[in-house]
């Protein structure tokens, strides 16, 4: 009998029993079904790191003071008294260039300003344990600092200046002044205390709490100077002339002040970095400062 043509599979195209390999290298249904799982797995498995680092970045953006400023509705703004920082005029309530600063910034923000005055010593630690939003008050950016809380680009710059008792301090060299039989009336955890200490190292500090106790030291005549942030040593020659007086044209330790804001907010610090650009911009921020720092057109509102 004659049989049909047989079929020839050479090497791997050669069907085996169970094989669901097919001739040409095609493969079964049930291969194919597994090919695609195999593919789709990969897909999905590079898609999860993208999934995942977006969800972070959601997660990380409601946390956001910023977020939570506005669901208050209303910012807080830590500040310490300094004139003209921040004081307060004869009816008690706060101004001056922090003030001003603050309130501008809730009205962009379209929400309330609510400032909480701290003691300078403890203005950090109260940030950081949530007690206001934003610390804006004239707070020097240094290593040590930014160690702790995060800052914002400068939006003002300060410097510190010797001023004196006239009788006391007559006919002094500013190296006079490093002396043991001299006394220096300091506002305590302030950049002014530090600038005693390492300009003039032999001299006594005396540290306040407040730089208005400082500057009654001196005008007493039971210090013999103090070193403050401009323009209160300026201003207070003026009012005093009699008395005090700034010896030397020496600012000391110049330095640029931002807001302080907790680590881990990358969108609190985008936020108000482009505030203060958008104003150091226009000019509103220097012309604020200008007024606070630069005329005496204030002084009438406030308890000299």
């Amino acid at each position: 009998m004659q049989s049909g043509p047989s079929r020839i599979c050479i090497g791997l195209d050669a069907p085996r029993r169970g094989s669901t390999t097919l001739f040409h290298g095609r493969p079964f249904p049930g291969q194919a079904r597994l090919l695609v799982a195999v593919l789709a797995f990969a897909l999905t498995a590079g898609a999860v790191p993208a999934v995942q680092a977006q969800n972070a970045r959601q997660e990380l953006s409601a946390e956001s003071v910023i977020e939570t400023i506005k669901r208050r509705g209303a910012i807080k703004i830590g500040l310490s008294l300094f004139m003209p920082w921040t004081m307060r005029d004869r009816n008690g309530e706060l101004i001056g260039f922090e003030i001003d600063v603050g309130r501008r910034l809730a009205e962009d923000m379209g929400v309330e300003a609510e400032f909480i005055p701290t003691a300078w010593d403890g203005i950090i630690p109260a940030l950081i344990s949530g007690k206001f939003d934003v610390i804006i008050s004239g707070m020097s950016i240094t290593p040590q600092r930014n160690l702790t809380v995060n800052f914002t680009q400068p939006y003002a710059y300060t410097g510190a200046t010797i001023v004196a008792n006239r009788r006391l301090t007559d006919g002094f060299s500013i190296e006079d002044y490093d002396s043991p039989e001299v006394s220096f009336a300091v506002r305590r955890a302030t950049l002014a205390a530090v600038v005693v200490a390492n300009s003039f190292p032999d001299a006594e500090l005396l540290l306040f709490d407040d730089e208005v106790a400082t500057m009654q030291e001196v005008l007493n005549g039971t210090a013999h100077a103090t070193i403050a942030s401009e323009p209160m040593p300026s201003r207070y020659s003026r009012t005093y002339s009699d008395t005090l007086y700034v010896p030397f044209d020496v600012l000391f330790d110049e330095q640029s002040e931002g807001f302080a804001v907790r680590k881990g907010d990358p969108d609190a610090l985008n936020f108000f970095n482009h505030w203060i650009a958008n104003y150091l911009r226009s000019g509103w921020l220097q012309e604020r400062h200008d007024y606070w720092f630069k005329s005496d057109a204030w002084a009438d509102q406030v308890v000299q």
